[in-house]
């Protein structure tokens, strides 16, 4: 209730972008001062060969830079994925380049990648690391470089897998954010294979799984599945935002470029799960993400086949509390 306060007083009328750092420097504050603390003696569930604390993570896009693992473990997610981390650091789009949509508690975003680059962040991973301490599972999403061109992409990934891998749980490729033009044509599974084997390539063994977008029609992401399973993969995360707005109504800012992001995306993050699942084999994982917002939601996932559920926007409306209301339920 306090949240929600705060969140239609101030969070709601302060521009999006900034909201998120302030959000960012309180919960980190909180930490720090020992206000959040990650649970005690949870049952670890063993998923990809990795401990987890327990199903529910972050989603991509929210800690770009590893900055904040230690204070969203404390908040109570079981694993977060940082990123999305380039080989070149760069600034993303211009802004503004965040926007709610409070109607449909939804959010748009085309940051474009902004981040630190995959040298520094691996950096910042390996101290985190050397610092010792209760981490979370720690993912590491990757993306293309906007400065690469498409028929350059899997060294660029290759690139970043060397730098991050030592450092990262699991790596997950991302090719599917409507954010860096080009991206998403990526996924077309002649583009995708050399992509995904010099990422296993330079993986160390780590997991690794390919993070698909919901405006996929069926039959390619059935032939994803199949490359995923060929190239022995360990599983896939469905789904990144949508570039699509129908049954969204018309509010200016639905017109707004950029990748939907909230309930509009369950059915068919839904959807998706049940196809992977479908043709995907048991030994393989899927991670579900988009529009998830309650226990029960998150149990169904769970129930149709999801290994692991992520959220992003779901936290951003529920607030500081929100994570471990999930994990509660589950």
């Amino acid at each position: 209730m306090l949240y929600r306060l705060i969140f239609n007083l101030f969070f709601k009328r302060t521009e999006p972008e900034l909201a998120h750092k302030l959000g960012v420097m309180a919960f980190t504050l909180a930490f720090k001062f020992g206000i959040t603390r990650p649970a005690r003696n949870p049952k670890m569930i063993e998923i990809m060969g990795l401990k987890f604390e327990n199903r529910l993570g972050i989603a991509a896009g929210f800690d770009k830079n590893a900055k904040y693992v230690k204070p969203l473990h404390a908040l109570g997610f079981g694993h977060v994925e940082i990123g999305t981390v380039t080989a070149h650091g760069q600034p993303g789009n211009p802004r503004p380049r965040m926007f709610r949509v409070p109607e449909f508690r939804a959010l748009i975003n085309r940051m474009g990648f902004n981040n630190d680059g995959a040298e520094l962040v691996a950096k910042r991973l390996q101290r985190l690391r050397d610092e010792g301490g209760r981490l979370p599972v720690i993912g590491v999403n990757i993306g293309k470089s906007k400065i690469t061109e498409p028929e350059n992409a899997a060294g660029d990934y290759r690139q970043s897998a060397k730098l991050l891998a030592p450092f990262a749980d699991y790596l997950a490729v991302n090719v599917s954010s409507p954010n860096t033009p080009g991206l998403r044509d990526l996924q077309q599974v002649k583009a995708l294979r050399p992509i995904l084997s010099s990422v296993v390539a330079e993986s160390l063994g780590k997991p690794v799984l390919v993070k698909v977008a919901p405006d996929l029609d069926n039959q390619d992401l059935i032939e994803i599945i199949d490359l995923v399973s060929e190239l022995g993969l360990a599983g896939i995360i469905a789904a990144n935002t949508t570039i699509k707005r129908e049954n969204v109504g018309s509010s200016a800012v639905l017109k707004e470029p950029g990748g939907l992001s909230g309930p509009v995306l369950a059915a068919r993050a839904t959807q998706m799960l049940k196809i992977i699942r479908e043709r995907l084999g048991e030994s393989f994982v899927v991670i579900s993400v988009g529009g998830l917002e309650t226990g029960k939601q998150a149990r169904e996932r769970i129930e149709l086949g999801a290994d692991l559920v992520q959220a992003y926007t779901g936290f951003v409306y529920g607030g500081p509390l929100w994570p471990k209301r999930i994990t509660r339920s589950l």
